[in-house]
């Protein structure tokens, strides 16, 4: 039995909520950084760079930082799959370690009233590096359901696919259609969900919406093996 969130196995689910949560988070926190979305820190740092406002050096890392950990990942991945390690297992266990390091680091050094101190840098691009590790691992373990990043794109499948429903398609072709629609709209709401509860946390508590997201991250681990436990015997 697979547990499941909306339409979504969990993992999945608090995967896209773990991601729009430290997005928010980063947004939030360190001056319009993007941890996830590295794309958005093109525009942010453009307007660091136009406004005078603090945080360009991290906004201009996070490019090759992001770019070097997916090369890596793709490469570690092939030594962990020859190990007999649980690969995913591996990748969720890092992400709570560096998820848990840029909580320590804006507890004890945040607030960051300037994004480019040597703290809040290093904050940023941990955070970078564990989303980083969230994407590529989405795609080589998890690319059966939709990204928990970037929702762009599941935005526009989401849409492309209602048109369909609305349209119409073969009888044959609805149930397939309306299940990944289903399971687009569920990574949607969740990260939604999660870009909430960051904002509210944020707001009320400051630096410390950092420290719920290594939980965030224990939550999938548990999950995880929780439904390795369930998976039958090969």
């Amino acid at each position: 039995m697979t547990l499941r969130l909306f339409s979504l196995p969990a993992v999945p689910a608090v995967l896209s909520i773990t991601a729009g949560y430290i997005d928010t988070a980063g947004f939030l926190a360190l001056h319009g950084l993007f941890t996830s979305h590295v794309t958005g820190n093109f525009v942010t740092i453009g307007a660091s760079l136009a406004y005078g406002t603090s945080g360009a050096i991290a906004k201009i890392l996070a490019l090759p930082v992001f770019c070097v950990v997916v090369f890596g990942t793709r490469i570690l991945r092939f030594k962990l799959e020859r190990s007999g390690l649980p690969v995913l297992g591996v990748w969720l266990a890092l992400q709570f370690v560096l998820l848990t390091i840029a909580a320590a680091l804006a507890l004890h050094y945040g607030p960051f009233p300037d994004a480019n101190t040597v703290p809040a840098i290093a904050t940023g691009l941990t955070l970078v590096v564990a989303m980083a590790i969230q994407n590529a691992f989405h795609r080589i373990h998890l690319s059966s359901f939709p990204p928990s990043t970037i929702m762009t794109g599941t935005t526009t499948q989401a849409m492309l696919d209602l048109a369909d429903l609305v349209y119409g398609v073969p009888a044959d072709a609805k149930p397939a259609l309306t299940a990944r629609l289903s399971a687009l709209l569920d990574s949607i709401l969740a990260f939604a969900i999660g870009c909430a509860i960051s904002a509210v946390i944020y707001t009320h508590f400051g630096e410390w919406v950092f420290a719920v997201a290594p939980l965030l991250g224990g939550i999938t681990i548990a999950l995880y093996f929780w439904e390795k436990r369930l998976e039958p015997a090969a």
